[in-house]
């Protein structure tokens, strides 16, 4: 059968990026410390070489059905090298999103619940030279500093998103474990946030967080500090849901990384 997409391009124009998006594909997510089933949504792009007319989008399926059905970051670099070579490209990037859930318990019933994570894992190798990240979403409470040194009583408080991207390279692809950057995405706020909290609990929560303000600049220090005292190449940003403003609050530190 003709393959159509071998057909020669006269037009001299390299595609930089082609292939598959919003591939949702059931996976067993598997490193040192976490084995969950979720489903995963993929992207699969190679870049096409300016003399050829069309990819395999079909090989980019089957990739990941033969090697990414059971996703091990630690495996990444294997699975791009992989990819690279059935696909007959110069380079090619693979980003797999999904939720993965840690449990927590509630301070003072001792209710336990799921927290649920968004992660975006990232593949791509080109040249030779190959890049994984890892990115982990989550929420903290913070509470204003000084709100609470003007005011007579109370300060105000809110939910607070915070990311941590994390980059590995091909000799260490996966530097910080998922369960890891949750732990440090929860230390870095003033308190942490609970699916099921009783009333004992939110008393809890509510005086640890009045206890230990953080502006939006002191949480992504110390998650950035936590990070350079492991040597992770890292992004760290967090947004506040203002709750007295009517405009949300950002900060965002690099270090050793691209922006």
């Amino acid at each position: 059968m003709h393959d159509v997409q071998n057909e020669v391009d006269e037009r001299g124009i390299e595609v930089d990026q082609v292939g598959i998006t919003g591939l949702r594909y059931p996976v067993l997510f598997s490193d040192s410390e976490l084995r969950q089933n979720t489903i995963a949504d993929f992207s699969v792009t190679v870049r096409l070489q300016a003399d050829r007319r069309g990819t395999h989008m079909s090989r980019m399926v089957a990739l990941v059905r033969d090697h990414l059905s059971t996703l091990d970051p630690i495996d990444l670099p294997r699975v791009l090298k992989a990819g690279q070579h059935e696909l007959d490209a110069p380079a090619i990037e693979v980003n797999a999103e999904l939720s993965l859930f840690t449990p927590v318990v509630a301070p003072a019933s001792g209710a336990e619940s799921m927290a649920v994570h968004d992660v975006t894992i990232t593949g791509a190798l080109a040249n030779g030279a190959c890049r994984i990240s890892t990115t982990l979403h989550g929420e903290v409470t913070s509470l204003c500093p000084c709100s609470k040194t003007i005011s007579d009583y109370g300060a105000h408080n809110q939910r607070s998103r915070v990311s941590l991207t994390v980059e590995g390279n091909s000799d260490d692809p996966y530097p910080l474990p998922v369960s890891e950057a949750v732990a440090l995405i929860a230390a870095s706020g003033s308190a942490p946030v609970i699916p099921l909290v009783k009333r004992p609990d939110e008393r809890v929560l509510t005086m640890q967080a009045y206890e230990h303000p953080a502006f939006v600049e002191d949480m992504v220090r110390d998650l950035s500090a936590a990070c350079r005292a492991r040597g992770l190449a890292h992004r760290v940003a967090v947004r506040n849901l203002e709750s007295i403003h009517s405009h949300d609050a950002i900060a965002v530190v690099v270090s050793g990384t691209s922006r």
